[in-house]
């Protein structure tokens, strides 16, 4: 799941200003001369150069937007470090780290603040318990708290779009609860806007980007908290009133650690997937590749106090020799998990997919579905589908940390979210969905195989990319299957087979073909676009929607993938602050977020060739349906 998260973005010259992001490896490529060097040499690097696990390097910081990285040296952690520079060499830090001259005089983008005090979201029901919907991560709704079915879905319309300043991606999947909609940027805020006109409520500042969705716990006593993790691997819990802060915690010790996949709840406990971006790290012959393992973490979502955590590869790393260049080679590393839990809380078990091994010799955890016991965090039972190792050195020109079992079918793991539900059989099926194009159905007692379906030819970016939805013994199944190449001079295709991008429904209990959607390409020439569908699906009764990275929204009928209604994201808009924004690519882990009539959809994607974007957009029936 490398791709998700970060890769070389070789076409951001092409790219017009307000989304010129440099990569933290094009930065070092092309800073060798730059101010901030020196100034990170003599002040940072001491800490930030992997002296300290707790403090992230450039890899990491490279993605922190100058708003951001300024918030912190001028009142986060770092203040009392950066006190004694001035704001012109503050500024120059920052655009060594990001790549991207900090805004003169700290202008903001235009927003609009709300004017009511409006309290509603700690009384009010969320529309959802996690990012997948149901604790089953089924990212189905019911057609009474959506209130969309095949007969008024064509009355949806545009209500308001809502611009993330300074952002290239929007992929941090929304929370309605009452009438507040809360979601995180690219930059580090998170906002409580107003679900009838896009207005700000409050807004709070993370360290660096929340990628992962915003999640909501409620205790009578106790109030509600609002729960989501960063880029730079902390989890936060915020008041939903106001966006102050309750606590924090950092999830991992290594410096490479992040989150992506949105916390799960169940009961008192909040579990935390960790991932890592370390297989960028080994892009370097001279980095010593590689230590990270994927873990989930639990704690008391009340307190913040920590209960357990389990890695996904059991033993430390330990050196097994030496690269090419003389470094240090470590082993067994990797396996992250990218998705979020699947709580089963008949079975007392919470279900992961993990990705694959940074290093050789590869480990029986990787790639793999993990079942951990929910009081405990004890391993119960894992199903690899492959043994698979690879990381970003072996896509460059300098593969001295390329694994030696990386070829054409590496990096196939499984980053979306295990689904848990029920077929027309009265069976329960752990359903997964695999970068190479696979659908594993496994039995939740043990993880045996019932059945296993190839949808997709598959490849870095799927197969199945970010997540599936299911309901009423119908899996829905979006496929990518796009080409992809970090190198310049890597030409044509790694991956045998045709290409099949489209939305795919499968019987839950036998696998069998209900229908397909074959992608058609739109793109016209538009650059950046591509037919695939990345995206996480959704699903009501009657209804199944997608986000594409050729722009679109779409909603099919769930008997027969008749398509119903499209809209294409891929423009401007003016925004309630009057300011304006982009609509781009979907994909990145946020999918439709429904409630009483409103679709919520991000729309802009920019990694790996794909079209930027910074909106969240709402739309809402037209017409009343009762």
């Amino acid at each position: 799941m490398v791709f998700r998260c970060f890769l070389l973005t070789l076409l951001l010259a092409a790219l017009p200003g307000p989304f010129l992001f440099a990569s933290p490896l094009e930065r070092e490529a092309t800073a060798a001369n730059h101010p901030g060097r020196a100034l990170f040499a003599e002040h940072c690097a001491s800490c930030h150069t992997g002296s300290l696990p707790k403090a992230p390097g450039l890899e990491m910081m490279g993605y922190m937007a100058p708003a951001a990285l300024a918030r912190v040296l001028d009142k986060g952690v770092m203040q009392p470090m950066a006190a004694h520079l001035s704001a012109a060499e503050k500024n120059q830090l920052i655009a060594f780290v990001s790549g991207k001259e900090p805004a003169a005089g700290e202008v903001e983008a235009p927003l609009l603040w709300c004017q009511s005090a409006q309290k509603t979201s700690a009384e009010a029901e969320a529309s959802n318990v996690g990012w997948g919907v149901t604790h089953a991560n089924t990212r189905a709704y019911t057609a009474e708290l959506s209130r969309l079915n095949r007969d008024n879905v064509g009355q949806l319309r545009l209500k308001w779009a809502f611009g993330f300043p300074d952002a290239v991606r929007a992929r941090s999947q929304p929370l309605i609860a009452g009438e507040r909609i809360f979601v995180g940027s690219q930059d580090g805020t998170v906002y409580a806007l107003n679900r009838e006109t896009g207005c700000i409520h409050w807004r709070f500042f993370a360290r660096s980007e929340v990628r992962t969705g915003i999640i909501m716990a409620t205790e009578q006593d106790t109030g509600s908290l609002l729960l989501f993790g960063d880029y730079l691997g902390y989890v936060y819990a915020i008041d939903p009133e106001n966006g102050e802060l309750r606590w924090d915690r950092k999830v991992d010790e290594h410096p490479a650690a992040t989150i992506t996949g949105t916390p799960a709840l169940h009961g008192n406990s909040v579990y935390v997937p960790v991932t890592s971006l370390e297989v960028a790290s080994a892009a370097r012959g001279t980095y010593p590749c590689c230590t990270f393992r994927g873990a989930v973490a639990a704690y008391d979502w009340r307190s913040g106090e920590p209960r357990w955590k389990t890695y996904s590869i059991a033993e430390m790393p330990q050196q097994v020799g030496e690269n090419g260049k003389g470094v240090p080679r470590y082993a067994p590393s990797g396996a992250g998990i990218w998705n979020t839990p699947t709580i089963d809380p008949e079975r007392g078990v919470l279900y992961v997919g993990t990705g694959q091994n940074y290093s050789s010799p590869t480990s029986a955890t990787s790639d793999a579905v993990l079942a951990f016991e929910l009081e405990t965090g004890a391993l119960r039972w894992a199903f690899q589908t492959r043994r698979d190792a690879w990381n970003t050195a072996c896509e460059l020109a300098d593969r001295t940390n390329c694994p030696e079992e990386a070829g054409d079918d590496s990096d196939m793991d499984i980053g979306a979210a295990i689904v848990l539900t029920r077929g027309n059989d009265g069976k329960d099926y752990l359903l997964a969905g695999q970068k190479s194009g696979h659908v594993w159905a496994l039995k939740p007692e043990g993880g045996d195989v019932v059945w296993q379906r190839k949808l997709g030819r598959g490849g870095m970016l799927g197969g199945v990319h970010f997540g599936m939805a299911a309901t009423r013994g119908t899996l829905v199944v979006p496929i990518n299957d796009e080409d992809v190449q970090l190198s310049a001079s890597a030409t044509g295709s790694r991956w045998n087979g045709e290409q099949r991008p489209g939305v795919y429904a499968l019987d839950v209990a036998s696998g069998e073909p209900l229908w397909s959607w074959p992608a058609q390409d739109v793109c016209d020439g538009r650059p950046l676009c591509k037919p695939g569908h990345s995206a996480p699906a959704t699903v009501t009764d009657e209804l199944a929607i997608t986000g594409s990275l050729d722009g679109h929204i779409r909603i099919h009928d769930l008997r027969d993938g008749k398509l119903l209604w499209q809209y294409d994201t891929v423009r401007d808009y003016q925004t309630p602050g009057g300011g304006v924004a982009r609509g781009g690519a979907m994909a990145g882990g946020a999918g439709a977020v429904l409630q009483d009539g409103m679709l919520l959809m991000n729309s802009g994607y920019m990694l790996v060739h794909h079209m930027p974007g910074n909106v969240l957009l709402a739309f809402e029936l037209a017409v009343d349906d009762e």
